[in-house]
């Protein structure tokens, strides 16, 4: 009983996780819209997010000395790097679209590990990278000569490899049984990201008054405010958190199919508040990246039941 009840609440976090992270491209392209470079959106959330995780990070300073490898990649690569790209890629691009090629990471992921690492990966992992593939070039309708803006899909697709990223530090830096609390290594990517992002965006520079004004959220008028609330508080700090604790009831593997439902939401919120309406090749395509994710996720060792890697709580971070 207790175990099925730790099970029912970990899929319930795990949801809570894909919607809380689906939501940040509709809450960003708003304020984007409204006149915030996408460098400045980025720093907005991921300096507010850091400064709330701020106590976690003092908590477990002593990582920074243990594990400075993986915090730096981690802050640089699967905080700023994914978000950078990501929120470029919507300012052309529909935010649907974009979280479709983001989506690539697992597919990719296999890539790595076969070719870089020269790791064995079975058959369903190769017909995952099909599917995703596949699915992809439906998304862009690569027939017609793609469909949407090229460099936007182009800054997508760095999202999806900067993912990559993500899968790969976890592989190799939080194994064994002096592996760091994941909620920390969290809260020292959004701290160092914060300090990247603050060089490269240069937010003294920034429109700060747009945050004093509406912005349009589809043929609606919202404060831009809280807009960044969301992006900070929910987008960012609930969907990291119920991530982790969905990870800690479920498994990784569980928790990253149950996330691969962020797709689904970010392009459902885009279509419904932003009307960014897909056409049929984009859902088609969509459906076999999921599914190409879906087996990348859950896909194991040939020979083995050990995972193609052990991801970290939440394997996308959009």
């Amino acid at each position: 009983m207790h175990a099925s009840q730790g099970r029912n609440a970990g899929l319930g976090l795990a949801l809570a996780s894909a919607f809380a992270f689906g939501g940040s491209g509709v809450a960003a392209k708003p304020l984007i819209e409204a006149g915030l470079d996408p460098l400045d959106v980025v720093w907005l959330r991921v300096a507010g997010a850091a400064l709330i995780m701020l106590p976690v990070a003092l908590r477990h300073r002593a990582l920074l000395r243990q594990r400075p490898g993986l915090l730096a990649g981690f802050g640089l690569l699967a905080i700023a790097g994914v978000q950078t790209f990501y929120f470029a890629a919507i300012s052309r691009i529909p935010v649907g679209v974009a979280i479709l090629v983001e989506f690539l990471g697992p597919a990719l992921l296999l890539g790595w590990v076969r070719f870089v690492q020269r790791r064995p990966v079975s058959r369903a992992a190769a017909i995952g990278v099909v599917l995703a593939v596949g699915g992809m070039a439906s998304v862009v309708e690569v027939w017609s000569g793609l469909a949407f803006d090229a460099f936007g899909l182009l800054l997508a697709f760095g999202a999806a490899c900067c993912q990559v990223s993500y899968f790969v530090l976890a592989d190799h830096g939080t194994e064994g049984e002096d592996a760091p609390d994941p909620i920390a290594v969290i809260a020292f990517g959004l701290l160092i990201g914060a300090a990247v992002m603050t060089v490269v965006a240069r937010p003294w520079g920034m429109n700060w008054e747009v945050l004093g004004h509406q912005a349009a959220l589809g043929d609606k008028q919202v404060p831009a405010v809280l807009l960044v609330g969301w992006i900070v508080l929910v987008a960012t700090v609930v969907a990291y958190l119920t991530g982790v604790l969905a990870v800690r009831k479920l498994t990784p593997q569980v928790a990253g199919v149950v996330a691969c439902l962020e797709a689904v939401v970010g392009t459902v919120f885009a279509w419904i508040l932003l009307g960014e309406h897909l056409g049929v090749p984009q859902i088609i395509g969509g459906t076999l990246v999921l599914a190409g994710a879906f087996v990348a996720q859950t896909t194991t060792r040939s020979g083995g039941n050990k995972p193609v890697v052990e991801p970290l709580p939440q394997p996308d971070l959009v």
